[in-house]
């Protein structure tokens, strides 16, 4: 795996140009951009998706409330059948939490059902941000990490851990950010899982390699409340 840190990337990176859809203006995401280094911005009308990164990627980004209504109105499919006709990459960005899902009357059974067809049968990778900003990060995040890749960029070979501790690794690399290296840094530093998800904002900012997008990510992965959707209605 080749880890690479979304703090601190962007001001040694090559320029990404990110060209917008007009219709994206509302968003505020055109402003985001604009205020990371290393990002050119161009805005003008796609054909399709929202976002179109160097000329190799496209992005469709939606909102939970919208992906949910995209999906009772049969929108959704219809602009996924559009991305996978594209030449370029295409990839989904589902932003927001669970808790902007509640009262919209979408049971649980059909999100899952878009998710799958999106991902497994449309071959759609489909990516989660918390807000704008995360989402635009996440964006440059995975269109430097596919260029490194494809620029021979090559996976440090590490050590694997055995028993527990591969267990302990292995959970921390499912948090938001976090890779090999910020992993044995964390635990390194805690001690358990337990006491890194119940340490503090300040606390995990101490840890050598965790900057504050990754320690607030981590923050709200760990502790944001669960959603009950059995009593929504069908759609």
């Amino acid at each position: 795996m080749i880890e690479v840190h979304p703090d601190t990337t962007a001001s040694h990176a090559a320029t990404i140009h990110v060209h917008i859809d007009d219709r994206e203006r509302a968003s505020g995401m055109v402003d985001v951009f604009k205020e990371i280094r290393g990002v050119e911005v161009t805005i003008g009308r796609l054909p399709v998706g929202d976002y179109e990164l160097n000329g190799k990627f496209l992005v469709e980004r939606k909102t939970l409330m919208d992906f949910a209504n995209s999906i009772k109105d049969g929108r959704l499919f219809r602009q996924a059948c559009r991305l996978t006709a594209s030449p370029l990459r295409p990839f989904l960005i589902l932003e927001g939490t669970t808790s902007d899902l509640s009262g919209i009357g979408i049971r649980r059974e059909a999100l899952q059902g878009a998710l799958i067809t999106l991902s497994l049968i449309l071959g759609i990778p489909v990516l989660r941000a918390r807000d704008a900003r995360e989402s635009a990060q996440l964006m440059l995040f995975a269109a430097r990490q596919v260029e490194a890749l494809a620029s021979g960029a090559l996976p440090r070979k590490v050590r694997r851990p055995r028993g527990k501790q591969r267990v302990q690794l292995e959970i921390l690399q499912g948090l938001p950010g976090i890779g090999p290296d910020r992993a044995m840094s964390l635990l390194k530093a805690f001690g358990s899982v337990g006491q890194i998800f119940n340490a503090n904002l300040d606390q995990l900012l101490q840890v050598h390699g965790v900057g504050p997008v990754t320690a607030r990510s981590i923050r709200w992965a760990v502790s944001e409340p669960m959603t009950d959707y059995r009593g929504m209605n069908d759609y």
